[in-house]
């Protein structure tokens, strides 16, 4: 059995602390208390019956947004807010970019739309992330500094934030991940700079090891991608895996620019695990035909927000019928993929859209909250629009309370937002989904937790 390095001192502190989970009756679309539900579980040919799924999950509707007239800024600005994004375009985590994207730009055309931050238009920057094998995130963040930005949200991957992390951060710019889940972030030497809307994988572990046990599962074998990212999810998988009963009985680690698999797969296989995790990016478009080959059943499998992508062009049918997976957030609700739609046509994914949306708007808040554009100014005030106040989930909501003398508490799109010291939100949903005969996935229940 490979054994996985050891994270950070904070996720031992972390992991020990209470985790609410609750299954929900149906989407709440960020609601901060979710409700219980029991359902009649279905037993499939690999002996694993999983809770049937929550009716209506994903439907949901998001909170009215306003329709009044905005107020002036009192405050007005002589260099406008930048934000570039560093998501990525190419690399292992491609599939990812497009929601991303469009939820920064559906962000940016609804605070323009609004009139802007402090009287002028924001101004936005596109570059690439790559992934860890290249040196496409560096080449791109030394291009937004030098372009005089006050935000970058990005990266998506743990992986590429840890090699540009400090040259952000010490040039006095925000770095706001929608993505990354690494608990390693969590203790940062940071200067306050570094924010993210996605919880730290405590969250999804957990989440994703109760669930396993939930289904049945009583032994679990997991293949992980050797970064930051796939060892700190495997961590906490376990951890909750094993604390419900169950045993992990084989661990393999493969790394980033690794191409064969079949090592690892007929290591896993060979164990007889009930379940399989796939910690993995866009890996698992090798490794799933291995395992389906060898006669696992997509029943016994279980993704993560890493590789849970649109696989209906790289599979036969039927191929992932009735796998499962978890991405952290609440689902995209309908409304708000018409407007990502609208933005890209072209959008198969919705990940991350909304914490990615929401960091746009957290940003944008909390320089009108510091009437200012400067990022360590911006930052000062991030903690304090998401907590604390009235209620609101889009800009022109917020900024009217803002520039009318209120404190606001900005729930978003990803959910309920609430950070802590250490720039991590406090409080998150984590999305359980299905996949169906044409190896596309739907939202199947949700689960709520705190940190």
């Amino acid at each position: 059995m490979t054994s996985l390095p050891q994270v950070a001192p904070r996720v031992a502190k972390l992991t020990a602390l209470s985790i609410g989970v609750a299954l929900l009756a149906t989407a709440c679309g960020g609601a901060s208390t979710p409700t219980s539900t029991s359902g009649s579980a279905t037993a499939n040919a690999a002996g694993i019956a999983c809770p049937a799924p929550s009716a209506g999950a994903g439907a949901g509707t998001s909170a009215a947004t306003n329709t009044g007239p905005i107020p002036a800024s009192a405050t007005t600005t002589d260099t406008a807010l930048k934000i570039g994004s560093l998501l990525p375009t190419t690399g292992s985590l491609a599939f990812l970019g497009p929601p991303e994207i469009a939820g920064v730009n559906l962000g940016i055309k609804e605070i323009n739309d609004a009139g802007g931050v402090l009287g002028k238009p924001v101004e936005v920057i596109h570059r690439d992330s790559g992934d860890t094998k290249t040196d496409i995130a560096t080449q791109s963040t030394t291009a937004l500094l030098g372009q005089g930005v006050s935000a970058i949200i990005g990266a998506a991957s743990s992986g590429v934030s840890k090699t540009v992390i400090n040259q952000i951060t010490g040039a006095g710019v925000i770095q706001f991940s929608p993505a990354n889940t690494s608990p390693d972030f969590t203790d940062w030497d940071d200067k306050g700079l570094y924010w993210r809307t996605a919880p730290s994988d405590v969250l999804q572990g957990k989440v994703l090891g109760n669930y396993m046990a939930t289904c049945g599962a009583q032994t679990v074998g997991m293949i992980v991608l050797n970064d930051a990212y796939g060892t700190g999810l495997a961590k906490n998988v376990k951890a909750a895996f094993e604390a419900a009963g169950g045993q992990i009985v084989a661990e393999e680690l493969f790394n980033e620019g690794d191409s064969q698999f079949s090592s690892q797969v007929d290591k896993v296989i060979a164990a007889k695990p009930d379940a399989i995790a796939l910690i993995t990016f866009d890996q698992a478009k090798s490794i799933v035909p291995l395992m389906t080959g060898k006669g696992v059943k997509a029943t016994q499998m279980f993704l993560v927000d890493g590789n849970m992508s649109d696989y209906s062009k790289d599979f036969q049918a039927g191929t992932l019928k009735g796998a499962q997976g978890t991405i952290p957030g609440t689902f995209a609700k309908d409304d708000f993929k018409k407007k990502l739609l609208a933005i890209d046509p072209a959008l198969k994914d919705f990940s991350y859209a909304g914490e990615s949306y929401d960091a746009v708007n957290l940003i944008a808040l909390a320089s009108e909250a510091a009437k200012s554009t400067k990022g360590v100014d911006v930052a000062a005030q991030l903690k304090a629009v998401s907590e604390s106040g009235e209620k609101c989930s889009d800009f022109p909501s917020c900024v009217t309370l803002l520039r009318n003398g209120k404190d606001i508490d900005y729930d978003g799109q990803s959910g309920p937002v609430t950070f802590s010291e250490a720039g991590d939100p406090t409080e998150a949903y984590v999305g359980i989904y299905e996949f169906q005969d044409d190896n596309t996935y739907k939202a199947s229940k949700e689960e709520f937790g705190k940190l």
